[in-house]
């Protein structure tokens, strides 16, 4: 199996642990004193929480892409039914690709999460925020 190992530093174990598990839809594959790792299937995700007090949420987003504009809708409902607040953006040119997105809100630390499809290739970044 190949998948993406992230490991993120976090300030309250507890928070950051209810907030993966809703937003991947599955429980921690193994927790500990201050340690928890999901092995997410889909996307395939490495996910590892490491507290450390005063260190959360260094990244600048963080993103699933999926295949169609469909699955993007559906995993929008997902997590709206599990109380996770979405902003949309569609048909929207970000890092050099149009795409159909929204942004998850409420991460325990700020960290921005997107989940994503590509529409096609665009030849600017864009002058919107996606990867400030």
């Amino acid at each position: 199996m190949t998948r993406l190992q992230l490991a993120l530093n976090v300030d309250d174990l507890a928070t950051s642990v209810a907030f993966y598990s809703k937003l991947f839809g599955t429980e921690p594959a193994k927790t500990r004193p201050g340690y928890a790792n999901f092995a997410v299937a889909e996307p395939p995700l490495k996910l590892v929480l490491i507290e450390n007090p005063g260190q959360g949420g260094s990244l600048n987003h963080l993103g699933v892409e999926v295949a169609d504009t469909g699955t993007v809708d559906a995993e929008q409902r997902r997590l709206a039914e599990a109380g996770l607040a979405s902003i949309d953006e569609r048909d929207t040119t970000c890092c050099y690709a149009r795409q159909d997105k929204f942004w998850v809100e409420g991460s325990p630390h700020g960290e921005r999460w997107e989940i994503y499809t590509v529409l096609e290739d665009a030849g600017v970044r864009s002058n919107d925020t996606c990867c400030v």
